[in-house]
């Protein structure tokens, strides 16, 4: 299991933030399409620690065309000779339609046909295949020398979908190379709806579970002293009152007894009251979509929660700690006790 780090840096700190994340041990890091654009520090990331793997976790697709998407991907692949991964996702239909002026479609379905357009454009590049992708949704068709990159020296990037729905979720077995588990989930809502999800989308496609890559978003509570642990405690009930308050992530609640605070919250969350969201997470919310403890124990927690299933853990800790606090967490889930 290869451990990721959030990689939160703008362009003018990302050189030292990802030498700083290379020295706590990460095998590599992942952006978040935030208030800023997830490629660009990427490139950094590939120049200043060239032995990380870099990823996208996630870039919004929908936004964006294809064809655009394939050039970025390309160009990142090249430079960091291998190391990138494309993770996308489609976003809920608020932020689409509102935020970005996009068109929002069936996304599931949208996707599916998205993913499979990008292949058909790697392929084309790596493999010199005709282009000749027609689907309902995009069609690219035209591909002259000018604009041909050529084929790289490594493997084409792998895709990675953002997924929490099950329908979603299948698609990303189906023709994607690999899952982003979102970190607003729940051990219930894995087992018995995503797991299984991404299984029969493996079986659509013909391919078993060593030909896909499963990397889960960890919302981790830790803290050297009690005083620190019960900060972070408080920073995540508000990432997870923000997540609750939506309501596509209301099925994972669900899962635990939680599905009728998910109106209130978005109640809440639609009149403007953001700072009183974290005040509804009790603790047996936080136990169900999160992994609490002290330095010690967590990288045993965390690894008898995904070990049987996660390929790469990414860490979620929206909150300040000590560096050398990580160092040791990420050394013992990378230790042969952890593999």
């Amino acid at each position: 299991m290869k451990i990721d780090g959030p990689f939160y840096a703008q362009l003018r700190e990302a050189a030292t933030e990802v030498r700083r994340l290379a020295d706590i041990g990460y095998d590599g890091v992942y952006t978040l399409e935030g208030s800023w654009d997830p490629f660009y520090p990427l490139v950094m990331a590939a120049e200043h620690a060239p032995d990380l793997d870099i990823a996208t976790g996630i870039a919004v697709a929908f936004p964006r065309n294809p064809m655009h998407l394939a050039y970025q991907a390309w160009d990142l692949q090249k430079y960091s000779g291998g190391k990138f991964f494309l993770g996308i996702g489609s976003q809920v239909k608020a932020h689409i339609e509102k935020r970005f002026g996009a068109e929002f479609s069936p996304p599931a379905v949208r996707m599916r046909e998205y993913i499979l357009a990008l292949k058909s454009i790697f392929d084309c590049w790596q493999n010199g295949s005709r282009l000749d992708f027609q689907g309902d949704y995009y069609r690219h068709t035209l591909m002259t020398p000018m604009f041909n990159p050529g084929p790289l020296a490594c493997p084409v990037p792998p895709i990675l979908l953002g997924a929490l729905g099950p329908r979603m979720t299948e698609v990303a077995g189906e023709v994607a190379d690999g899952l982003i588990v979102h970190p607003f989930n729940s051990m219930p809502f894995l087992n018995d709806r995503a797991l299984p999800a991404v299984d029969r989308g493996l079986a659509k496609s013909g391919r078993g579970r060593e030909d896909f890559i499963v990397q889960v978003n960890a919302i981790v509570i830790t803290g050297v002293t009690k005083e620190q642990r019960a900060v972070a405690r408080e920073s995540v009930a508000s990432l997870l009152g923000f997540y609750a308050s939506t309501p596509a992530y209301r099925p994972p609640m669900e899962a635990v007894g939680y599905g009728d605070l998910q109106p209130e919250l978005n109640r809440l969350s639609k009149e403007g009251r953001w700072e009183e969201l974290g005040t509804y997470i009790d603790s047996a919310f936080l136990d169900a979509f999160a992994t609490s403890g002290t330095p010690d124990e967590i990288s045993d927690k965390l690894r008898e929660k995904y070990g049987g299933f996660a390929d790469r853990l990414a860490i979620y800790a929206p909150y300040q700690a000590p560096d050398a606090m990580w160092a040791s967490i990420i050394a013992d889930l990378k230790s042969a006790k952890g593999r």
